[in-house]
């Protein structure tokens, strides 16, 4: 949140891997790709050579092997997912097929502008300065997932990447306020009670314009943000790169989501939704509100915070359903 704001008043605020699918042929998701789990890259299928070595590949196993592999690819999207291991790659990295602005305005705005640059998604307030801000939604909803992200922001606004979110941005949102007196990494309740997990501030130190170093500070006690687990400040400061892409990694679970949260391999936060405490959670009245899935979206804050000008990015969007 913005220092002195109220993130949510009145409104919303604020590869490695095994490919059971070696590609996806039909489907309502077409520019979803199932990427290869060796080098991240969309797969053509894995087939056994029948001249790497004969004695270790039978005509048999060959075809069976191939057989398998072609009845894969034939399989409808949402059974080719079903294994848990298959990441999606949300984003293309050339257009915002399959992302949609919200449709009506909600807190922050009309939906502010969004656009594809240098394989990423810039985001910033439309037009700048004006206050003008909003959420950039998946097509595609998701109930337990995992979810990578890279982002690169310039120092200054208020952003977030949100979870099982509806139309209106109501969500759990990971905070991304790169800003002073701001977090990375920890659990707000967006449109839904305004509940924070917080466990520290971040604060930047400017020179010539430029962000050169981030410090941790106003630690809370773990009866005061309420998480299951979180990182001390000088474990984030040091996974932080400053003025580099960044990656997040975020895993979310259960009906009452357990979410956690991990910034460049650092484990960051884990929040677990079943048994936090706060004045504003109440977790029927919340699940109620967002249900048992939802689109993943990312945010331009609305309002006046927002440095003319700034702009998010994001890229490398990797999703796989668990």
């Amino acid at each position: 949140m913005f220092p002195g704001s109220n993130k949510g008043a009145g409104f919303s605020s604020g590869v490695r891997l095994r490919c059971a699918a070696r590609a996806i042929v039909g489907g309502a998701w077409p520019s979803a790709q199932v990427l290869c789990g060796v080098t991240g890259r969309p797969d053509c299928g894995s087939v056994p050579s029948m001249h790497s070595n004969p004695h270790s590949v039978s005509r048999r196993t060959f075809i069976r092997k191939t057989t398998a592999a072609t009845a894969a690819a034939m399989l409808p999207l949402g059974q080719a997912l079903a294994a848990e291991g298959d990441w999606i790659r949300l984003f293309d990295g050339k257009t915002l097929d399959g992302w949609h602005k919200n449709p009506q305005r909600i807190g922050h705005g009309t939906g502010g502008k969004w656009y594809v640059e240098d394989g990423a998604i810039v985001g910033e307030q439309d037009p700048p300065g004006s206050g003008n801000g909003g959420i950039l939604l998946s097509d595609r909803q998701f109930n337990d997932f995992e979810v990578k992200i890279d982002m690169n922001h310039d120092w200054g606004p208020c952003s977030g990447f949100f979870l099982r979110s509806n139309d209106k941005g109501q969500c759990f949102q990971v905070m991304v306020d790169f800003h002073d007196a701001g977090n990375v990494g920890h659990i707000y309740g967006e449109g839904t009670g305004a509940f924070n997990s917080r466990a520290f501030d971040i604060n930047g130190r400017v020179k010539d314009g430029k962000l050169v170093a981030l410090t941790g500070d106003n630690v809370r006690k773990p009866g005061e943000h309420g998480c299951v687990y979180t990182c001390t400040p000088a474990e984030w400061v040091k996974a932080w790169r400053v003025g580099k892409w960044n990656t997040l990694k975020v895993r979310c679970v259960g009906k009452y989501p357990r979410i956690t949260t991990w910034l460049n391999r650092q484990k960051v936060c884990e929040f677990d939704g079943a048994t936090f405490k706060h004045p504003t959670y109440d977790r029927e009245k919340v699940h109620g509100i967002l249900g048992d899935k939802g689109s993943i979206a990312v945010q331009v804050h609305g309002g006046g915070g927002w440095p003319k000008g700034a702009k998010v990015r994001w890229r490398n969007i990797l999703v796989r359903e668990l």
